[in-house]
């Protein structure tokens, strides 16, 4: 069960305000919290459904707007990308990190978060996202569902990850390669970081969102996500 959701307004060390979704467990008890890093399409309905089902399974979700520099509000149409476009490339690794640093910050300070339970989940360039800020925070975990640019673009932060890493790549997505997923996988256990590494041999690049559904693929990979986070943040939970 859940409450209502809400919307919060976070302050962002550059000196910037970010809206973010926010949807909690029904309970006052402390729970994990997890950030969730929208897709290019914006914090649309999708994006907030999937902070709805982590809510509903016993998070405190937030789902900041990664655009709110150049498109606050932003709600993308899946069949436009060329008005997607320059809201992504408008994005800097600064930028991102600053935005995930305002959203961990909130669910720290938030009562109802388990602080040392704190994890990302993001999409696309939210999966890019949700591997930055495991780099940058003390995360207990993060995965990255089809997170373009991380390789090769942030393959040098590998040793620097905190929390475990968990990729979900789709075998037919043509913008990630196979020898992309490679060297993402290989700088993560070449820095003896902890991974789980999988791929989905019918699914393409959304396949756990709207616009490329893959229901199979996007089923499994929802189970693989609640076991790899129950063991990360029972370790964390100790530590």
């Amino acid at each position: 069960m859940t409450t209502g959701s809400e919307w919060v307004t976070l302050d962002v060390s550059d000196g910037t305000t970010m809206m973010a979704y926010v949807m909690r467990p029904s309970d006052s008890a402390p729970h994990p919290g997890i950030m969730v890093f929208q897709d290019a399409f914006g914090v649309n309905e999708p994006n907030r459904a999937i902070a709805d089902q982590y809510a509903a399974n016993g998070f405190v979700a937030i789902a900041p707007e990664l655009f709110h520099r150049t498109a606050a509000g932003f709600d993308g149409d899946y069949n436009n990308l060329d008005a997607v476009m320059p809201h992504v490339h408008a994005l800097t690794d600064d930028g991102l990190m600053s935005d995930a640093t305002a959203a961990f910050n909130w669910l720290k300070s938030d009562g109802g978060v388990n602080p040392a339970q704190i994890a990302a989940v993001g999409f696309c360039m939210g999966g890019r996202t949700a591997f930055l800020a495991n780099t940058a925070l003390p995360l207990a975990a993060a995965i990255s569902y089809y997170g373009g640019g991380i390789a090769p673009g942030l393959l040098n932060r590998a040793s620097m990850l905190y929390g475990r890493q968990l990729f979900f790549w789709g075998a037919l997505d043509s913008h990630i390669t196979p020898d992309k997923r490679r060297a993402a996988a290989d700088a993560v256990e070449n820095a003896g970081k902890r991974l789980v590494d999988v791929v989905f041999s019918r699914a393409d690049h959304g396949f756990a969102t709207a616009h490329r559904y893959e229901p199979d693929s996007a089923r499994e990979a929802w189970a693989l996500a609640m076991a790899f986070l129950q063991d990360a943040l029972a370790a964390a939970g100790k530590e």
